[in-house]
């Protein structure tokens, strides 16, 4: 399989590196090679493609809430990101962009 590219700078992401950001609801997706990517991307309007979550367990009859804020979420209506880590998925949700953007400001899950 191909590599895809990075929402932000276009470079190369494999398969089993880098974050996939999705919006569950309107089934869209954004790939980045970096965590710092999704800052930019987020401030110049979210461009999103078009795709579904690639592991739907990930959303499925579980009650969430926001890494950002705390609130609780719709299964659906919500943003997920998910590092890839080799065989390894790790997925945080946010109540939508904004609150993605300001989570990887401050560092993500390093914070």
């Amino acid at each position: 399989m191909d590599a895809e590219r990075c929402s932000w700078c276009g470079a190369a992401v494999e398969a089993d590196d880098g974050f996939r950001a999705y919006e569950p609801a309107g089934e869209r997706r954004a790939v980045f090679c970096r965590l710092e990517h999704l800052v930019p991307w987020g401030i110049k309007g979210a461009f999103w493609e078009a795709g579904a979550l690639d592991d739907p367990h990930l959303t499925e009859s579980r009650s969430f809430a926001c890494s950002q804020c705390g609130a609780d979420l719709d299964p659906e209506a919500h943003v997920v990101l998910v590092r890839h880590r080799g065989e390894h998925r790790i997925a945080d949700h946010f109540c939508g962009v904004d609150h993605l953007v300001e989570w990887a400001k401050a560092g993500g899950r390093w914070q």
